[in-house]
């Protein structure tokens, strides 16, 4: 863990009664999202941000073991949907393990992929996309893979190329190379 150094000007404030979180509010800028515990700053790239989600640990190491996080940072943009750390619990017991070992990088890489859409599309493009595919829009993967995208209720949800459906929990996660959806299941090639 981190230590952290409270600055001469954060003492003074929490002496005067101001909270840490109003100081980390009073930061916050415009278009900021929490995810994860964590505040997702737009002037940041998406792998500068999801490495302070708790929600999304195994994401970040899988990213890590795929060796894509110099693609995540690069300019982009990509438009992410992003498993949370419940997603990937939803998975068969060892299959995280399994997947995260040197020899299955290659099967590791296309499942990560398969969750990267090349572009900016914000809910309002999904919903655009939906309503102008009366009912689905078919989304074309980094891995090659397809995804389609519907409504259900007010929610978008996404279904993969195995039938499973994953629905968007955090919508707009704005980063500098691109968009963030939060995922509640792992998208499946």
């Amino acid at each position: 863990m981190k230590k952290t150094i409270l600055s001469l000007a954060t003492v003074v404030l929490l002496s005067a009664g101001v909270s840490t979180a109003a100081m980390a509010q009073s930061k916050m800028t415009a278009g900021t999202v929490m995810v994860g515990g964590a505040a997702m700053y737009p002037t940041k790239n998406i792998v500068e941000n999801a490495v302070n989600s708790k929600d999304h640990t195994t994401l970040v190491a899988a990213v890590k073991a795929a060796g894509l996080v110099e693609t995540l940072q690069s300019a982009g943009p990509f438009t992410v949907f992003a498993p949370t750390n419940e997603a990937f619990n939803k998975l068969p017991a060892g299959t995280v393990e399994t997947l995260v070992k040197p020899e299955n990088k290659e099967t590791l890489t296309k499942i990560l992929t398969y969750h990267v859409v090349a572009g900016r599309m914000t809910a309002a493009d999904l919903k655009k996309a939906i309503k102008a595919g009366k009912g689905t829009a078919t989304l074309k993967t980094v891995s090659g893979g397809t995804l389609t995208a519907m409504m259900k209720g007010k929610n978008i949800e996404l279904k993969d190329e195995k039938g499973g459906i994953s629905t968007v929990t955090i919508a707009d996660v704005m980063q500098s190379n691109g968009v963030i959806h939060v995922v509640d299941s792992v998208l499946m090639p």
